[in-house]
């Protein structure tokens, strides 16, 4: 119970100062002018103001409150490194014990795991909201169980209380980390880009440890090439890209002997391959109403460097014009397909025949350019099938059609085989139909009418009347052909009946035949929206296997694919943790990063108070290794000190709660009244006297 004064005054309190004023006045006036009575006046007058002031007191009872201990825990997944998650348990139950045996103290644990999105250790969150929950007021101190590797200092509170750190971990951990200090996001295909690596050493790494280690390096989970590097160096990697699209690249430094954790040897970049320029060799062997289309076609793209030739005049030609007047250039062939061939990424040839200008070596060089991996078009007209067919020289090994000397000559409406609606070619082309023939519930393209018929050697995707194979697509060594068996697609183009997917189709097949990943006919493909993955098996078979996928810490999931459409499988799963994942399915490999190959929390896994220093000394808390012991608990004064050598200290903070008030006026007015009334008459009489 407690008891102070407080006032209810009968006039506002700005009358009470006037009147207090007028009175200090009077009483300085009578001790001027030597009146013996002054002081009897002047206490008179502080009667007088008492009354108005109206004095009471107010008695209050009081219920003492406990007080709050905080203690944060930090299991995020850097303790679970070593033995800090029995450090944990350990001192978590003897400071449980030892708090709840202290009189008049609560306890409130807070646990915490990995922050959202890789954030890392959100201890200085949690330690607000912990606190946002409880009156300020009670709060004694706090304790923070970690490693000491927080990543939201920023975020602070203001304590009013002392806050201790007690670390985990040992003072003769070490670590080695890979770290990748700059990659660029995309690269052209062709020209090396650099890539800026370290490899670091943390902690107390022993004498014994080599100052090298071996690094692998595998590109879209190859067979990895490994190089023994330098330790604490910047080393400078270049990288030529050769395969359009995401390439990742992925990094591992082998594990040392003692070393915390083996999360932080790997790194992952995922660099987009782009081309440059793509460079074809257009070569038509005689004008045709398609000819232009072809030209205009690849023209149109500013990324295409087109080269064309249409051969007008053969050499056996005489009809008598002078040189002069001839203003064509010689036919470069030699140039073009031998000395410069391979700096060409396709070679289409469009309606072409054999008439002496490119001898049968030539057309041998070709196959050799595309079993080393380039690429060949043959957009084949009636000459496909005569004696002069580009088929009858030494491109027959690697083209997918042999003709059959037969023209089909009649309307037909091209049709996406089987086989076609698999391939990534050619599958979903109906999307791209005319809607005037959509709307007559017609054949959604318009007609073709030429075919030449030719027995299929390769995957035939599209089809003409009598399903004759129409467009064929094959590989050859490390290149890939294909064969288109018409002359009129330029109808298409056209926009004869409604034209037809012209564009898109000649588009794909350009990319396919450049191996552009996404029109990879057999794929394995996993992509990543936060820690959702999803994997898409992409095949011309009728069903795809189960696909195995392994997480950082060596667990395996096995995922079964469901069809979404035709050639496609796929699955959505949520992986349990960030980090590198490695997929495969018997016959395909894939990896994919989920964040980091290396999480936050293994960015910096050797345990030090540094980072929480500042935020201890300012509220005078102490910080204190848990391998030495877990400190004793004391009471402490606030403001004073609050951890010392083997202790840390908590402070009473004597918070309280009011259940009662009552008010009783410490005089009546009249009384206050009468002793003013008193001491006038007292100061008169003393004065009369005088």
């Amino acid at each position: 119970m407690t008891g102070n004064i407080v006032f209810d005054p009968l006039v506002p309190w700005p009358v009470i100062w006037g009147v207090a004023g007028l009175a200090l006045l009077i009483t300085g006036l009578a001790l001027w002018r030597g009146l013996s009575g002054w002081w009897l006046r002047g206490l008179a007058s502080v009667a007088l103001l008492a009354a108005l002031a109206n004095p009471s007191l107010q008695n209050e009872e009081r219920s003492p409150l406990s007080d709050i201990a905080v203690i944060v825990v930090d299991e995020s997944a850097s303790q679970s490194l070593s033995d800090r998650r029995d450090q944990l348990d350990a001192v978590l139950a003897q400071l449980t014990e030892r708090i709840g045996s202290l009189d008049n103290m609560d306890l409130r644990v807070v646990r915490l795991g990995d922050g959202p999105d890789n954030t890392g250790t959100r201890a200085m969150t949690a330690l607000t909201e912990a606190l946002a929950n409880e009156p300020r007021s009670r709060i004694a101190g706090a304790i923070l169980l970690t490693d000491g590797q927080v990543h939201d200092l920023e975020l602070a509170p203001d304590l009013p209380a002392p806050l201790h750190v007690l670390l985990t971990g040992h003072e003769e951990d070490w670590d080695r980390r890979l770290v990748v200090r700059n990659a660029p996001a995309f690269a052209i295909l062709g020209e090396p880009v650099m890539l800026t690596l370290r490899i670091e050493d943390q902690g107390a790494v022993p004498a014994s440890v080599a100052r090298s280690a071996d690094l692998s390096i595998s590109v879209d989970g190859s067979d990895p090439q490994v190089f023994t590097v330098p330790v604490g160096e910047d080393l400078e990697l270049p990288v030529t890209l050769d395969r359009g699209g995401i390439n990742v690249l992925q990094f591992q430094v082998a594990a040392e002997e003692g070393e915390l954790t083996d999360r932080n040897n790997a790194a992952v970049v995922q660099i987009n391959g782009v081309r440059d320029r793509l460079r074809v060799l257009l070569v038509s062997g005689e004008p045709h109403a398609g000819e232009r289309v072809w030209r205009n076609l690849l023209k149109s793209d500013a990324a295409v460097d087109l080269v064309h030739f249409t051969i007008l005049r053969p050499p056996e030609k005489q009809d008598g014009v002078p040189v002069s007047e001839l203003s064509l250039i010689a036919f470069p062939t030699r140039e073009l397909f031998v000395e410069k061939i391979e700096e060409f990424d396709l070679i289409v040839f469009d309606r072409y025949r054999r008439r002496g200008i490119l001898p049968s070596a030539y057309f041998e060089n070709i196959r050799d350019y595309v079993l080393r991996g380039g690429a060949l078009l043959v957009a084949a007209g009636p000459e496909y099938g005569s004696a002069d067919s580009i088929y009858r020289t030494g491109l027959a090994d690697i083209l997918p059609g042999v003709p059959t000397a037969r023209v089909v000559e009649e309307g037909f409406h091209p049709q996406v085989t089987e086989l076609g609606a698999r391939h990534p070619v050619t599958e979903g082309l109906e999307r791209f139909a005319a809607q005037t023939n959509e709307a007559e519930g017609e054949t959604p393209w318009g007609r073709w009418f030429r075919l030449i018929e030719v027995q299929p050697e390769g995957e035939v995707v599209m089809s003409g009347p009598g399903e004759r194979p129409l467009l064929l697509l094959s590989r050859a060594g490390e290149g890939r052909v294909a064969t288109l068996a018409s002359d009129h697609a330029w109808l298409w183009g056209r926009g004869y009946e409604g034209g037809g997917p012209q564009l898109e189709l000649l588009r794909r097949l350009a990319h396919w035949m450049m191996k552009e990943p996404e029109l990879e006919e057999e794929a394995l493909i996993a992509t990543a929206q936060g820690q959702e993955m999803t994997v898409t098996r992409r095949t011309l078979a009728e069903d795809a296997a189960d696909v195995t996928v392994t997480a950082p810490d060596g667990t395996e999931t096995v995922l079964s694919l469901e069809a979404t459409s035709p050639g496609r499988f796929a699955a959505t799963w949520t992986a349990p943790d960030i980090g590198l994942y490695r997929l495969t399915d018997g016959e395909l490999d894939t990896v994919v990063a989920l964040g980091p190959a290396a999480p936050r929390e293994f960015e910096q896994t050797i345990a030090t108070a540094a980072p929480l220093s500042p935020l201890v000394e300012e509220t005078r808390g102490g910080i204190h290794r848990l391998e030495e012991g877990v400190p004793d608990l004391r009471l402490v004064r606030e403001g004073r000190l609050a951890s010392g050598r083997g202790w840390i200290g908590l402070t009473p903070r004597e918070a309280h709660v009011t259940t009662d008030v009552s008010i009783r006026a410490l005089l009546p007015a009249w009384a206050f009244l009468l002793i003013a009334a008193g001491l006038v008459v007292g100061a008169w009489l003393r004065e009369g006297r005088r």
